[in-house]
C-alpha cells in the first residue's frame, strides 16, 4: 500500500481472515493475481522461480532464520553507530575550520604588513598553519604529505575526533597569543604542553567511556 498505488486492499482483507484457518494456502501467484501486487514475481518452467522485492525478501528470510533477523538487527545498529561518529566527525571539523577564520583573522591584523604580496601573505598564513600542526601532530603539512604519498586530501582530514577538539582549542588560544605579541617559539612551546594535557584529558575520557560500555 505505501508503495503501489494499484494495490488491492479491498481483496487483501478476506485473505486476513481466512489466514487463521487450517484449510488456508496461499502461493505467490495467488497473491499477486489477488492483490495486483508488484513486489514479487513468480515465474514457472525450468528456470523459473519466485523473486521478491529486497524489504520482502528479507522479511521472509527474517521469519524462518532467527538468526538471519538478529544479524539485521546488528546491522542497523552498527550502521547508525558508525552514521552518529561519523556525524560527530564532521561536526568537529567544521568547528574546527569556524576557528581557523578567527585565527586567519588574528594573523591578519597581527602578522602580516599592508606592502606583502598576496604570495608572502600565504607564506604567514602556511607558517601559522604548520605551527599548529607541529604543536598538534609533530610534523608540518609538507612532512606529512611526504609521509603519506599515497593518502589524499591533508593531515587534518586523518585527525581523529580528540585531535580535533584539541586543534581547534589551539587555534583560538593561538590567535589570542598572536594578539598579546607573543613570538613564535613561545607560542609553539605553550601550545604543544596544551596539545599533550589535552589529548591526555581526552583519551582518559575515552577510555572510561569504554570501560563502562565493557562493563555494561
Amino acid at each position: 500500500m505505501l508503495n503501489n498505488p494499484d494495490f488491492k486492499g479491498v481483496e487483501f482483507a478476506p485473505l486476513l481472515k481466512e489466514a487463521g484457518s487450517h484449510a488456508f494456502t496461499m502461493s505467490p501467484s495467488r497473491w499477486i493475481e489477488t492483490t495486483h501486487a508488484i513486489g514479487l514475481i513468480s515465474k514457472n518452467g525450468a528456470n523459473g522461480g519466485t523473486y521478491a522485492q529486497r524489504d520482502i525478501a528479507f522479511k521472509f528470510a527474517s521469519l524462518v532464520s532467527v538468526e538471519f533477523e538478529l544479524y539485521l538487527i546488528k546491522e542497523f545498529q552498527r550502521l547508525k553507530e558508525d552514521e552518529q561518529k561519523q556525524l560527530g566527525w564532521s561536526a568537529k571539523r567544521e568547528l574546527a575550520k569556524i576557528n581557523y577564520r578567527i585565527h586567519t583573522d588574528a594573523i591578519k591584523q597581527n602578522l602580516i604588513p599592508p606592502e606583502l604580496t598576496p604570495q608572502q601573505k600565504s607564506f604567514v598564513y602556511a607558517d601559522e598553519a604548520d605551527l599548529l600542526n607541529t604543536a598538534m601532530f609533530g610534523q608540518t603539512a609538507r612532512e606529512w604529505r611526504e609521509a603519506h604519498p599515497e593518502l589524499r586530501g591533508n593531515i587534518r582530514d586523518y585527525a581523529t575526533i580528540n585531535q580535533l577538539i584539541c586543534l581547534s582549542n589551539m587555534e583560538n588560544l593561538n590567535a589570542v597569543f598572536i594578539n598579546d605579541g607573543l613570538p613564535q617559539s613561545e607560542r609553539l612551546e605553550k601550545l604543544n604542553k596544551i596539545a599533550i594535557q589535552q589529548m591526555q584529558v581526552l583519551e582518559n575520557i575515552e577510555d572510561r567511556k569504554l570501560l563502562m560500555e565493557e562493563k555494561k
